[in-house]
């Protein structure tokens, strides 16, 4: 009672993890697994509006303003609506509520619920892994936007609302693994195509793919 908002979002983000589980091990059938799907994806937008309201509690009708609530927000529901995809929701959605999780059990004590603490424990361990995951899984969902359009599943705007998706998440200060894996995937395919195995015309592909991505990437401060 005394953290009403941060309980909200925990209990929020438990729910997104239940309903995008039985999205991805449809143990009640195909048809109820498209219902958890949208349920999951309502749930991440409830959490992402009790956020924005935490970190923006005042609102102003100003273009800073706006532009800031823009960044915070990164509109990632709306995003995932259109896109096969619920992992990111599902992996970001645990990591947060984990962290919740133990502020409650160290609440009830120390040693409270040890089996669920190991779990958690564990979790945390490996959360670098868990975030870089999820942004090799954000980065080639661009190239999925594209396939969709051309194979006539997707609309004309899908690849651009997520290429200003993936703008944002690499330029964000506070999750840093989008561009960290954009780096990583840059060194290791310049490495792959400099071999003399490499066909040239491969070759001379590969580079101008980086080049013109390497030119869509935002200025990072």
């Amino acid at each position: 009672m005394a953290n009403k908002l941060d309980t909200a979002m925990w209990l929020s983000r438990w729910f997104t993890v239940y309903c995008s589980a039985l999205f991805i091990l449809p143990i009640l059938g195909l048809h109820e697994a498209a219902s958890f799907y949208q349920r999951a994806l309502l749930a991440n937008a409830l959490t992402s509006t009790l956020r924005l309201h935490q970190r923006l509690p005042h609102f102003q009708i100003s273009r800073a303003f706006l532009a800031q609530a823009l960044m915070r927000t990164v509109a990632i529901s709306v995003v995932f609506t259109y896109l096969l995809s619920i992992f990111p929701v599902l992996l970001f959605s645990l990591l947060h509520a984990s962290t919740y999780t133990k502020k409650v059990l160290d609440a009830k004590g120390t040693n409270s619920v040890p089996f669920l603490r190991t779990f958690l424990d564990k979790l945390n361990s490996n959360q670098q892994n868990i975030l870089k995951f999820v942004a090799c899984n954000e980065i080639f969902l661009m190239p999925a936007t594209v396939f969709m359009l051309l194979s006539g599943q997707g609309s004309l705007l899908q690849p651009f609302i997520y290429y200003r998706f993936l703008t944002l998440r690499y330029s964000s200060r506070r999750n840093p693994y989008c561009r960290t894996l954009f780096s990583e995937l840059r060194i290791i395919l310049e490495h792959l195509v400099m071999k003399p195995a490499c066909p040239e015309f491969v070759r001379r592909l590969c580079l101008n793919s980086i080049a013109f991505i390497s030119r869509l990437a935002p200025t990072v401060a």
